[in-house]
């Protein structure tokens, strides 16, 4: 006879108290919200839950619903709002850059985007100094593919199964979720090699990474060797021998998985495969889009965890805590092959953007 009972323990967790009180809601109703989200709005942005939250006000690690509710917001608004919703510092800073400046062209020099520039870069290795300013990831990703095929004059790109690097045109051909592929042509050009997933993919286990929450799955890598590190470059290899051309553009990769399920490869694949990839007369790209800004804990860069330099790096989300902002971080050398013609971008280093971003740094 199954035993009857009852827990001493609440299943519900308590949560931490919070003395900021959020303004009264005032819009429309909760139901005309919704029939305006099914009447007007894409029906491509799917929403959460059976009853999607209407939210009305965010501080901080907190938001708050249409009726009060108060929620400890762990998703960050998909790995984007850094360092808290409406921080004070970084609204003040807005709000005195919108009363002086909001937007002129790059054409002109205005004081933000030479001090942010300057800011941002100072955080990166020798010899990423050098910046443009984007809106968000994809665009960010979208001009770091057409910046590796500029300078190296070759044209394929390798990525990760199960990699997301942006929904344009463009880098759908990176992506390789199913979910986001909507059956027209894209990717000409790019190639995807085996994931080296030590949790799920066909080699590795607990010795194989350096998470604190390691795969309980047993290998037989020893402590400081990891055997699934060199099944998986032969993959990577195979992939370089079968897949493209003898010379490549470059080889695209976050230094954590993110949208796929927050993958960490073996210890030393990348510093492997970047040094495959500039034998083929490739660059190597590090997507910092999820990662950068301190994600990882240990490091301020993804890239740093791995002991590698990319030649490019993109970055977007955290950038601005939520705020459309993004940028591609590159070498001189690199840079001036966008030079040759024009390319403009009419809101990206905006003064806005680059006083929010500064503030977010600072």
């Amino acid at each position: 006879r199954q035993q009857k009972w009852k827990s001493s323990v609440s299943t519900r967790a308590k949560m931490p108290p919070c003395d900021f009180v959020p303004e009264k809601y005032e819009s429309y109703p909760y139901e005309r919200m919704q029939k305006i989200r099914e009447q007007n709005i894409s029906p491509s942005l799917r929403m959460y839950y059976k009853k999607p939250l209407l939210l009305h006000q965010g501080h901080m690690q907190w938001l708050f619903d249409y009726e009060g509710q108060r929620y400890l917001d762990l998703f960050a608004g998909i790995v984007t709002v850094s360092v808290g919703h409406c921080h004070p510092k970084v609204t003040i800073a807005t709000q005195k850059q919108l009363a002086r400046l909001w937007h002129t062209t790059n054409i002109y020099m205005h004081p933000s985007i030479q001090e942010y520039a300057e800011k941002l870069t100072s955080l990166l290795p020798d010899p990423l100094k050098v910046v443009y300013l984007t809106n968000s990831g994809s665009e960010a990703n979208d001009l770091a593919m057409f910046m590796a095929r500029l300078y190296t004059r070759n044209f394929d790109i390798i990525s990760f199964r199960g990699a997301y690097h942006g929904g344009s045109p463009y880098t759908l051909g990176l992506t390789s979720i199913g979910l986001y592929k909507h059956g027209l042509a894209n990717g000409f050009g790019c190639s995807t090699t085996m994931l080296p997933d030590v949790f799920r993919g066909p080699w590795g286990g607990s010795h194989c990474r350096d998470s604190p929450v390691q795969t309980v799955r047993k290998c037989s890598c020893s402590e400081g060797a990891c055997h699934a590190n060199d099944q998986y470059i032969e993959q990577f290899k195979d992939t370089l021998n079968t897949s493209v051309p003898k010379t490549i553009a470059g080889f695209i990769a976050e230094p954590i998985q993110g949208v796929n399920g927050a993958v960490q490869y073996p210890r030393s694949f990348l510093k492997e495969a970047y040094q495959l990839v500039r034998e083929r007369g490739g660059i190597c790209i590090s997507d910092e889009v999820q990662t950068g800004f301190g994600r990882t804990g240990s490091h301020f860069w993804g890239f740093q965890t791995h002991d590698v330099v990319p030649d490019i790096v993109t970055l977007a989300k955290g950038i601005g805590n939520g705020f459309p902002m993004a940028a591609v971080v590159t070498t001189k050398e690199i840079a001036s092959s966008l030079a040759q013609n024009l390319h403009f971008n009419t809101f990206g280093g905006s003064p806005l953007a680059c006083v929010v971003g500064a503030a977010v740094l600072d």
